[in-house]
């Protein structure tokens, strides 16, 4: 990882394509949630490929595997969002099937970067 910047890690780049998608798709959520669950979808999605960037930028292997596990966290936060959301009929099935499969390929990528982190 030395010398690479984290703009390069694909895993950082689909992370902000999702994060891109999820304001997309939380954009007409009912005013009661701007501040609710829109707001924390959000901020969980922007989460993710921050902690890539930081954890990278830091240029230290354990810093960068705990940024990672603090992504993989956000991952799994913005999932259960998404499923919520879905229940309360915020978000239509066909967009909660697109926002949870753009999360599962973010997670696997997160996974295996964490992995050839510890390496």
């Amino acid at each position: 990882m030395a010398g690479m910047n984290y703009r390069d890690l694909i895993a950082w780049q689909k992370a902000m394509e999702l994060t891109a998608d999820v304001y997309g798709a939380t954009r007409d959520y009912p005013v009661e949630e701007r501040y609710g669950l829109r707001s924390q979808m959000r901020a969980a999605a922007v989460s993710i490929p921050c902690n890539v960037a930081e954890g990278q930028g830091r240029r230290s292997p354990g810093a960068f595997a705990n940024h990672l596990s603090i992504a993989h966290g956000s991952i799994r936060e913005l999932e259960t969002q998404v499923l919520l959301s879905g229940m309360l009929g915020y978000l239509e099935q066909d967009v909660v099937d697109r926002l949870m499969s753009g999360a599962s390929e973010v997670g696997r990528l997160v996974t295996a970067l964490s992995a050839s982190v510890k390496e």
